[in-house]
């Protein structure tokens, strides 16, 4: 098909709708273009439709990177439809280029016969070179095998908003409204939560608000009554089948913060959340510092060392200390965490994990830190490890990650990773007063008190709240004697407590699920293991697997450590048993380990979530089809 750069005749606006189960749509741009906000828009105007989705911010690594430049691209995907959704999509149906160097980064995702809408007015020669390309894409017939719509957004935008007198470059930054007006209408969604979220957020300056409807509806406008592709009459997809109930969408990095704080709402403490700012770890602070009116205080530190060691303090307090960060800054906080262990306090740390080593790539997933998070400290040091498995799965992994600390005192690090931390899908909001709570029981009795006596049935030690006349204490790092708490270098009581640390984190086993087959078979040719993120394109491509009449099981590891007790029993009722990570192998190394099971792995490391497709092929390899 030729590139089609003008608007064509007016065709009726009742014209018949190509019905979809599904659509994959890409948002790409500049960083300065708006990206983030058009997709969140979408995906509001999505939900309210009745699609399920699932998103995936895609931001880039430079901070700063030069306008025009495939450095500084800046995207946002969005997988919607009348089915379940579990991941973002593999390749898009809809790929929209503000610019030229989003073309040149996203091209290759989008699918043959797909749909791309471009702004000609930023494929101008400078950006064009900016880019890498020698000539004009949308004019040098390498984009035949794509349906383009090539649009003046940017002229288009500007005599759209030219009465609300803002200047050209004012003017110009209203363009991914445009947009995304233009969008809605060929996906049939509706303007009015949009408008009222321009007319809230542009409050002090109506003339903004002003433009940016205006653009907004002339973007509808033009899709709505202008013919731009043949044939081409919008889409619509139907509403979800899905549980009755209030729903909002959600990304990770919110649902962890309300996870925690209701943890600590059903233990009855006051959470005090420690942490400094690092990508893509900083949206839970951030979303944290807002909800002072449930009993969460915030602090920023000057560093992760002073803020593991304010929540460990926090903690030895009498509240639920939390602190968080990515693994160059959890690498930081190991002494402190060391600390904890030692001290047995009640700790959370959260992991958004990102592409490592060192500064690695900020805003890029990866699956790095298990080795760090089961195995990263100095002597025998174990803690809790939970993993959660999608943006709405944070909720219950944050209470989970409180019950555990305050019932074991012990430190539980939660990993998460910035694709769960910044994708976004439907939650179901549950009634928290129908939540079992767990309040935590002080020590109050003051005769035979020390700082060490422990639970016989979970081995926690008591938790004394300092100032309590008769429970005066003191701990630290140095080791303790077991039958007093004092000083000891006692070689056969440091292996007692050696052992009696060891024995109480692997009776957390004791007191959660037995692991479950997710999808397939109980038994059978072969097990395929994930954790964390890589949950939706597992799910997804099990189903697919599953289909095709291939015997395969989706087994999902949310108790990273100890292990489910049932684990290995699970895995040896399989011929194979894959394990797809998004690193080199590092729950491979665990299962070896624990189990002696020939586990094989599917490894990526690009900073990338897993494709349903990627996994298919892996799976049918190590299948021999």
């Amino acid at each position: 098909m030729s590139t089609t750069s003008t608007v064509k005749k007016e065709v009726p606006v009742d014209a018949p709708r190509a019905e979809l189960e599904s659509a994959v749509v890409r948002f790409a741009g500049d960083s300065g273009d708006g990206m983030q906000l058009t997709g969140g828009q979408f995906t509001l105007a999505t939900a309210l439709a009745g699609n399920d989705l699932a998103t995936f911010p895609d931001f880039p690594a430079e901070i700063r990177a030069p306008a025009g430049t495939t450095f500084g691209v800046s995207s946002f995907q969005i997988n919607f439809g009348s089915h379940g959704i579990k991941t973002s999509g593999d390749s898009f149906d809809l790929l929209v280029a503000m610019n030229p160097a989003a073309l040149k980064v996203e091209l290759k995702g989008l699918k043959q016969s797909g749909i791309i809408l471009a702004d000609t007015g930023s494929f101008s020669d400078r950006n064009l070179r900016k880019a890498g390309y020698d000539g004009n894409p949308l004019e040098d017939g390498s984009l035949d095998a794509y349906r383009v719509i090539a649009l003046d957004i940017s002229q288009l935008t500007l005599d759209s908003v030219k009465e609300h007198g803002l200047s050209n470059k004012e003017a110009l930054r209203c363009k991914n409204l445009w947009t995304l007006g233009f969008i809605y209408w060929m996906f049939g969604r509706k303007r009015k939560a949009t408008t009222d979220w321009l007319e809230t957020k542009f409050a002090k300056r109506p003339e903004l608000a002003a433009a940016n409807v205006a653009a907004l509806n002339a973007g509808h406008a033009v899709a709505e009554t202008s013919e731009i592709l043949d044939g081409f009459q919008g889409f619509a997809i139907p509403q979800a089948t899905i549980s009755p109930g209030q729903y909002r969408a959600v990304t990770g990095a919110e649902a962890m913060a309300w996870g925690l704080t209701a943890g600590c709402q059903l233990a009855e403490l006051q959470m005090v959340f420690c942490s400094y700012p690092i990508t893509p770890a900083s949206s839970v602070l951030h979303t944290l510092s807002t909800m002072a009116a449930l009993g969460v205080t915030t602090f920023q530190a000057e560093d992760e060392i002073a803020a593991a060691c304010a929540a460990i303090g926090a903690s030895y307090a009498g509240g639920m200390g939390i602190t968080s960060s990515s693994g160059p800054g959890v690498a930081l906080k190991g002494e402190a965490l060391g600390l904890a262990i030692s001290t047995e306090l009640p700790l959370v740390v959260l992991n958004s994990q990102r592409a490592g080593p060192s500064t690695g790539m900020p805003t890029k997933t990866e699956q790095s830190d298990l080795y760090q998070s089961v195995y990263g400290r100095n002597a025998d040091s174990p803690v809790c490890v939970l993993a959660a498995r999608s943006p709405a799965d944070c909720f219950d992994v944050g209470i989970e990650a409180v019950r555990i600390a305050t019932k074991f005192m012990t430190p539980v690090i939660v990993l998460t990773d910035g694709y769960i931390s910044n994708a976004a899908e439907p939650w179901l909001i549950p009634d928290v007063a129908e939540m079992r709570k767990f309040p935590v029981k002080f020590e109050a009795e003051t005769e035979g008190f020390h700082p060490f006596k422990r639970d016989p049935k979970t081995l926690a030690r008591s938790w004394a709240v300092p100032g309590v006349a008769g429970l005066e204490h003191r701990i630290g790092g140095i080791e303790k004697d077991y039958n007093s708490g004092h000083i000891s270098y006692d070689p056969a009581n440091h292996q007692k407590m050696t052992n009696v640390r060891f024995a109480k984190i692997k009776g957390i086993a004791d007191d959660t699920p037995p692991q479950k087959v997710d999808n397939g078979p109980d038994i059978g040719k072969m097990a395929i293991v994930g954790w964390g993120s890589s949950y939706g394109p597992i799910s997804r491509a099990v189903d697919n697997l599953l289909a095709e009449g291939l015997e395969v099981s989706h087994i999902h590891i949310r108790n990273i450590w100890p292990l489910p007790k049932n684990l290995g029993g699970l895995l040896s009722g399989f011929d194979k048993v894959v394990v797809p990570e998004m690193n080199n192998g590092q729950m491979l190394t665990v299962l070896r380990s624990e189990y002696l099971v020939d586990a094989q792995g599917i490894n990526k490391v690009t900073g990338q979530p897993f494709t349903i497709a990627e996994l298919e092929e892996g799976v049918r390899s190590q299948l021999g089809v």
